[in-house]
């Protein structure tokens, strides 16, 4: 039997999925489990032609969210004796030449200086284009497929950032090295190595590395990307979509209950060495980014977290130190105007209103 404070939290947690809703999102869908056990909501809907609400098992792209798979299968084959963190990447990957102070750490962490290849944004409001990956040129090309060799030799014919060790700066490029890393070490493509160090033996079968597939799994709500041509707005439906441009550093699926089995046994120190935990854990002094986590602290107290946003959709994951108690959830553009600033402040927002209600405030 549920108690009262757990009902009245329950209440609370439908009422802001709704307000989220409202707010300008086409639709949300949320899992909380907990000591109050497991609680699930959605509001809005499905489809911008439907009335219907997103289903609250449902698929849908988890963006960097996926950069946590990752970091855990690249620590895995560290477990396993296969490369060390502080490991010169070039000894593994000779074929790029990367400068050899480039470790497996600098990596995970985003430390390599790497130029992302998603484009750069820089301190003075300047930019750096990489591949095409907004406005009309992302969508004239939504089924172009990229291999992550090419991701990679497009970044390292730009300038870096920094020297290596010396900064930090979120690059998308590290993660698709990670993912060369991970074949080149085990001879297996890095979608079957996933499936058989973690989704198989979690039990994800709601979770899949898609490569170059457009496709998701039913059931599903739709995703949108609004973007100006010339003096027009405009919404398309983005829900097949190729995601090979961001390759491992964001291109899985998954549903709020896999986020959760999978971010439980992580932080529960049921998938890794409890001394690769901890390196996982240690936040970089910049940024607090671990090694494909971000530490974030709350009212509530630590938390560990990896958001994801891929056009179209947006992806929470947090949890306690202990995984004993998780967010994950999901949410879909519909046809609101947001340029990356604006969908960053709508994100937070969204944060602001679930974070205390799964994790409250200590006393």
């Amino acid at each position: 039997m549920t108690s009262t404070p757990a009902r009245t939290r329950h209440l609370e947690l439908q009422a802001a999925v709704e307000e989220i809703a409202a707010a300008g999102w086409a639709g949300v869908q949320v899992r909380v489990n907990g000591p109050d056990g497991e609680w699930t909501g959605s509001a809005g809907r499905t489809a911008l032609d439907s009335d219907a609400p997103p289903p609250t098992d449902g698929h849908f792209r988890i963006g960097s969210n996926t950069k946590t798979f990752t970091a855990t299968l690249v620590l895995l084959l560290v477990a396993d004796g296969l490369l060390g963190l502080d490991d010169p990447v070039d000894d593994h990957l000779p074929a790029y030449g990367l400068d050899r102070r480039i470790t497996v750490r600098m990596l995970l962490q985003h430390t390599s200086g790497l130029f992302n290849h998603t484009g750069e944004y820089y301190e003075d409001g300047s930019t750096a284009p990489g591949i095409p990956w907004e406005g009309q040129a992302w969508v004239d090309n939504l089924h172009l497929t990229y291999r992550p060799e090419e991701l990679v030799r497009l970044a390292l014919g730009k300038p870096s950032r920094f020297e290596p060790g010396t900064g930090w700066s979120y690059s998308n490029t590290n993660y698709v090295l990670a993912r060369l890393l991970v074949e080149q070490l085990t001879g297996r493509p890095y979608a079957e190595e996933m499936r058989r160090r973690i989704l198989t033996p979690l039990g994800l079968t709601g979770t899949l590395v898609p490569d170059a597939s457009p496709e998701l799994p039913e059931p599903h709500a739709h995703g949108y990307y609004t973007y100006q041509d010339g003096e027009e707005w405009r919404t398309v439906d983005v829900t097949r979509s190729d995601p090979s441009w961001i390759s491992a550093a964001g291109d899985m699926v998954s549903t709020t209950r896999d986020l959760h089995l999978f971010f439980s046994a992580l932080l529960g120190g049921r998938l890794l060495p409890a001394a690769l935990l901890a390196e996982m854990r240690t936040p970089h002094t910049t940024f607090a980014y671990g090694l494909g986590l971000i530490v974030e602290e709350t009212e509530a107290g630590t938390l560990y977290t990896h958001n994801g946003g891929f056009w179209g959709w947006g992806a929470l994951m947090y949890g306690s130190p202990d995984g004993s108690t998780t967010l994950t959830a999901s949410l879909t553009t519909g046809d609101a105007r947001l340029e990356l600033p604006q969908a960053a402040e709508a994100f937070a927002k969204v944060q602001q209103l679930l974070l205390p209600l799964a994790f409250p405030p200590k006393p």
